[in-house]
Order: structure tokens, then sequence, then C-alpha cells
């Protein structure tokens, strides 16, 4: 299956190299640019990509704007963001606003295939020690926006400490290691989680968790 990809970011020569890399891979195929978020919205929706690598800082519309539309839009892309720095403010917004994970420009090659792979099987946000310290962070600059709603009544005991456990960023490995169960009965809990709180991804799964009060920095949950 090969992954369709948008590059999205206002400077040329990182688009460039961005794509003359990854066509190099035979399971990606870039089927465009664009140079800012405004360009991004148009050139998705005429060329319908799987995911879409998104810029932060960009004149006109920034990264979080376009996240923003282009996963409120049908058949809605994956959108990975690229940042230039650790934590960058905009982050923790484009997680919110619908993006998949978050990726820094300086990462290796091996990195950015991983976390274009992982992000278009929506299975992980990208890795379980980046999603720890992307949580703390957030979990420390925002604090709970209300008590847990009601969806969660609909989740079974085994669904909710699994809901617990990707908030906290374990992988599914790790999940199963700590429930004494099979990776695949993991991913059918995480399924099921998505599927009765309606979250795309684990990404909407961590900010579901710390918005609803499920866990809190540094506690059990």
């Amino acid at each position: 299956m090969t992954i369709r990809l948008l590059i999205v970011d206002d400077q040329e020569l990182i688009r460039t190299g961005f794509r003359l890399f990854l066509q190099t891979q035979s399971d990606l195929d870039v089927v465009g640019e664009a140079a800012d978020g405004h360009e991004a919205l148009a050139r998705a929706a005429a060329l319908r990509p799987d995911v879409v690598l998104m810029d932060v800082r960009m004149p006109r519309m920034d990264g979080v704007e376009a996240t923003s539309r282009l996963t409120a839009s049908e058949a809605a892309p994956r959108v990975l963001i690229l940042t230039t720095y650790d934590l960058d403010e905009y982050v923790f917004g484009a997680l919110r606003a619908g993006a998949s994970g978050f990726l820094l420009k300086d990462a290796s090659r091996d990195r950015l295939l991983e976390a274009i792979r992982v992000v278009h099987a929506g299975e992980a946000l990208l890795s379980p020690s980046i999603t720890r310290r992307l949580i703390e962070d957030y979990a420390t600059r925002t604090a709970p926006l209300r008590p847990p709603t009601r969806p969660l009544a609909g989740l079974t005991p085994r669904e909710r400490e699994t809901l617990l456990l990707v908030a906290r960023g374990l992988s599914n490995t790790e999940i199963a290691e700590h429930l004494v169960v099979t990776e695949a009965t993991v991913k059918s809990h995480v399924g099921s989680v998505f599927a009765k709180l309606h979250l795309r991804d684990r990404a909407q799964a961590v900010v579901f968790a710390y918005e609803n009060g499920l866990v809190h920095p540094g506690g059990p949950g």
C-alpha cells in the first residue's frame, strides 16, 4: 500500500529535501507541496493525501489553523506536525486541533519514516518516550477542562484501564505486559475505546484523558 504525502513548509529547501528523500521509498509517494496553510488546504482538497507533513510557523495561515481545518474535513488526512523546537508552544494547539503526532525537523531519516508510517497506521502518537514528554508538559500547562464525560460509562473496566495506559504514553507492547494479555487483545481494546469515544488515534486519546481529568501529572489516574 502506497502512502500519499503532502509536504507543507514555507521554506522551499526543506520541502525539496523531504521530497527527494521520501520519494526513494517504495511505499511513499509525495503527491504535492504547499508553502503555507492556505495553500495546504487547497492542495489537500485536490490531491487527497493520506498524511500531511505540516510545518507550524508559516505566513498567512499557520500549521495549527490549517490542521484544525484539515482534520474537520471529510476523509481527513493524518497530520504529522514538523517543528524546530522540542516542546514548541504551537505543538499542543496542533494536537488539540486534530494532529496525529509531531516530529522534530532534525530527526533522523529512519525516525521520519517511522513517524510517517506510524501516524498513517494511527497506532501511536510517535513513540512512547515522546508521548510521555508531551503529556507531562501538556498536563502542567492545562488544567482539566471538565469532569469525566458520560461516554466513559460505556467503557468496560479493562477498556478504561487501557485508555489510562495509552494516556500515560505506553506502547501496545508495554500495555500488554502490564495487563498480562496479548498485543492482539490490547489492539482490540484500543480500537473499541476509540470507537466508543469517537477518537481517531492515540493523540486524541491523550488529549481526551487530560482534558477530562482522567489522569494527572505524577498521579495514578
